[in-house]
């Protein structure tokens, strides 16, 4: 019998993905995809007034476009903090399109992969104070990575900014959740705010409450200072609630994507880097992954 094959979509620099079948229990060199596709030299996307490049550019002075920011050649003000806030790699169930809220999941192959992608930029281009993360297993391992390529820096466990609770959703493929718990299913899709999910489940307001107050709290021990957080998809959206009130953020949150926010004494926030996923270009990641709302990474 012929080997069990999956297909799998590989996001390159730029609008460029690759898809190539892999044999089960067999891994693909990420050159054989690379090969597969040619890319212009200098290729940048925009999309929606916010900029996206394949490698690091210049720091963008207004939250209106806010750009990828080169951090070696910007030093912390004395009036605010500046907080790296990152999504943990990527999961089995990040693959699989399963809910995880609160479930303790860890980290697979890819996303160990991409923790330290992103630690060995973050190392070479910022000079970090601490590591704050998210007490579930996904992100723990991704700050941790962090953490030893920043010479052994201190984790800090920090309950208040894990993923939004999901309630009687956790554990199912989504796509599968509205036959399987149509109740708590409408009530994740609800606009109403103040609607919590059956099951424990936190609402919108509930969770904006907790990490806008959670990343609040942080940057007031941390003024003068630059930090790295590491926490989940539907935290960083709200995230960017906070700062953008009047926009949307754009795309899904993906994993181990970068989004720098400096906060003041005063809570006056300003984004200044979205979605820059610079350092995975040699490395892939998922474009399908749930991430604690309906269209995050």
């Amino acid at each position: 019998m012929s080997a069990l094959r999956t297909w799998r979509t590989f996001k390159l620099p730029g609008r460029f993905t690759a898809t190539r079948s892999i044999s089960s229990g067999h891994s693909v060199s990420v050159n054989s995809i690379l090969a597969c596709v040619k890319i212009p030299k200098h290729f940048c996307a925009e999309s929606e007034g916010i900029q996206r490049h394949s490698r690091p550019g210049n720091m963008a002075e207004s939250t209106e476009t806010p750009a990828v920011m080169n951090g070696s050649s910007t030093s912390v003000g004395p009036d605010y903090c500046e907080i790296i806030v990152v999504r943990h790699g990527e999961t089995p169930w990040n693959v699989q399109g399963k809910i995880q809220g609160h479930l303790d999941v860890e980290l697979n192959e890819v996303g160990r992969e991409q923790a330290v992608s992103v630690a060995e930029r973050l190392a070479k281009e910022f000079k970090i104070s601490v590591i704050y993360s998210s007490d579930l297993k996904r992100a723990l391992e991704t700050a941790q990575t962090i953490a030893n390529s920043c010479g052994g820096l201190k984790v800090i466990e920090d309950p208040e900014l894990r993923e939004r609770h999901l309630g009687d959703l956790q554990g199912l493929v989504f796509r599968e959740a509205a036959k399987v718990c149509p109740i708590a299913y409408h009530a994740f899709l609800s606009r109403k705010t103040d609607q919590d999910i059956p099951g424990g489940g936190e609402s919108l307001d509930q969770l904006y409450r907790r990490c806008t107050s959670a990343l609040q709290r942080i940057a007031r021990k941390h003024i003068g200072e630059r930090i790295v957080v590491v926490t989940h998809g539907g935290v960083i959206r709200t995230l960017y609630q906070r700062a953008c009130p009047n926009k949307k953020p754009e795309g899904k949150v993906l994993n181990t994507s970068i989004n720098i926010f400096r906060l003041t004494e005063k809570n006056k926030w300003v984004l200044k880097t979205w979605g820059d996923v610079s350092h995975l270009n040699q490395t892939g990641f998922l474009k399908s992954g749930f991430g604690g709302d309906s269209t995050s990474g």
